[in-house]
């Protein structure tokens, strides 16, 4: 089983078309187009009934304290979690591809629709939905894709895991607004096979992709 890209290349720069923001010299970011990167896949194992993908950066900083301060940077030592872009699942086995900005063109103050989605498929929330929960402009339901803007004072280069899961099941066992680490308890047991694809993003002008 193989999972490919034309935005990207494995362990390439994710391009700031399919970023959430890109850096900005004067303000440090601007947002971007938030563009979903083209995925392709081969290889399913026989029995594949559907897909389940999951996008995550495991470079978020475990503290918030310094996360885009002035005159502060986040050290490479701070201890750093999982943060989920993109969820996504009951994707059709045979498609084979989804087109660059297919699922996410533009950012959406407040979030995109969901959770159902184009081709039958459904999205899940991504950690935006956490993120913006405080800004009366931006709070709302983060539904399906939306790409890196890691902290533009980080010392560390993100990495961001695209992961493809062929299930044997039709459709993925969640309901309601779901997560990513929803979806990974739900798929145990019914992964036949899965592929990663990583891509690298920083807005830190000094550190070197």
């Amino acid at each position: 089983m193989k999972l490919t890209s034309t935005s990207f290349k494995d362990m390439g720069t994710i391009p700031g078309r399919c970023a959430f923001a890109v850096p900005d010299a004067q303000s440090h970011i601007r947002l971007s187009d938030n563009r979903n990167p083209q995925l392709a896949w081969s290889g399913l194992p026989a029995g594949t009934r559907s897909l389940a993908l999951i996008c995550h950066d495991y470079d978020v900083p475990s503290r918030a304290d310094d996360v885009n301060q002035e005159g502060r940077e986040i050290p490479a030592s701070l201890p750093r979690v999982d943060f989920y872009h993109w969820v996504l699942v009951d994707l059709k086995p045979f498609d084979g591809t989804i087109a660059e900005g297919e699922l996410s063109n533009g950012i959406t103050a407040r979030g995109k629709p969901g959770p159902q989605a184009p081709r039958g498929a459904r999205q899940g929330l991504n950690d935006y939905t956490g993120w913006f929960a405080g800004d009366k402009d931006m709070a709302g339901n983060y539904f399906g894709y939306d790409g890196p803007c890691p902290p533009w004072n980080d010392t560390i280069v993100h990495h961001y895991v695209f992961t493809l899961y062929a299930l044997d099941a039709e459709t993925c066992p969640v309901s309601g607004n779901f997560k990513g680490p929803d979806v990974l308890r739900a798929i145990e047991g019914h992964v036949l096979d899965s592929a990663r694809l990583t891509g690298v993003y920083a807005l830190n002008l000094s550190v070197k992709l």
